[in-house]
């Protein structure tokens, strides 16, 4: 990372740190901001379409078959609504960990891309982004404005368009405009809404491309392209993610869990789930109740 990118993101920490004690969402900005000032279990998240930032501290994020340790050097950007297990994994003092998840308006990106040069579509990059100083320099123009709320309602939408500009211009450009290509992202779109909607309930590839009107084989090239999960991944995120939270916050069983998510097999269950979150189903939700109760996110 080169000096003038450091600073950019140094001021911007500077920003944050000035603004969150702990998560909060800045509606106005799009934002989400986060600080916790020590190391976290691996927990299910949503991300819906954003750009995932670190400004201090590392994190480790497992999407699809990446399993992913980054920190300030790096940047994420999910194209679709993606099931995320994640946490953090170093929060140096005096800041602590802190993060922030800016939404990305889909819209705007395609008026962006139709507004300048678009290269042939690509393959997708790896995972990781990686920082240009004009996307660090208009991303921290744009947390300033946390600063500045009178003036978010003239500037933001400025902003945002150039922040827009210049993720196009880095290296995860083309997993944008796969997320704006019409038809490709239609398809992914239902189905993740699909899945999302009969979490519980069986279903079939053939019974998926049915529903979205398209071939087996490009529904599931299409999806992995997006999501780089398959759809049985994706589903099996989302019923992990659901089954942790029905333990943790409604007291459910390991067993009532399961059934209501879908499962058949207590046992399939347990090792899906002790794979994806290293503890026995009981243990960690008995775990995370505890932290939720000490106020340590779960």
């Amino acid at each position: 990372m080169d000096v003038r990118t450091r600073e950019h993101l140094d001021r911007a920490l500077e920003t944050v740190v000035r603004r969150v004690e702990s998560p909060r969402t800045i509606d106005a900005l799009g934002l989400r901001l986060s600080r916790v000032h020590r190391p976290t279990p691996l927990g299910y998240q949503r991300y819906s379409p954003s750009l995932s930032i670190v400004l201090a501290g590392r994190k480790r994020s497992i999407i699809g078959d990446d399993d992913l340790l980054w920190g300030r050097d790096r940047f994420i950007i999910t194209p679709v609504d993606l099931p995320v297990i994640a946490g953090v994994i170093e929060s140096p003092p005096p800041s602590g960990f802190v993060a922030a998840v800016w939404q990305l308006d889909l819209t705007i990106v395609a008026e962006v891309a139709d507004a300048m040069a678009r290269p042939p579509l690509a393959d997708p990059p790896a995972r990781l982004g990686v920082w240009s100083e004009p996307l660090a320099d208009a991303f921290g123009r744009l947390l300033r404005l946390l600063e500045a709320p009178e003036d978010i309602l003239v500037l933001a939408p400025l902003v945002s368009r150039e922040v827009v500009l210049r993720l196009l211009q880095t290296d995860q450009a083309p997993r944008i405009l796969a997320a704006i290509g019409s038809g490709d992202r239609d398809i992914v779109v239902r189905v993740t809404e699909l899945l999302t909607k009969r979490t519980a309930e069986p279903w079939t590839m053939a019974w998926l491309a049915a529903e979205v009107h398209t071939s087996e084989s490009t529904l599931f090239t299409r999806f992995r392209q997006a999501t780089q999960m398959s759809p049985m991944q994706y589903l099996k995120r989302l019923r992990l993610g659901e089954a942790r939270r029905r333990m943790v916050v409604l007291g459910d069983s390991a067993a009532q869990a399961a059934s209501a998510v879908g499962y058949r097999s207590p046992s399939h269950f347990s090792r899906d789930y002790r794979a994806a979150y290293g503890r026995p189903p009981a243990e960690d939700a008995v775990m995370a109740r505890a932290q939720l109760a000490a106020g340590i996110p779960a």
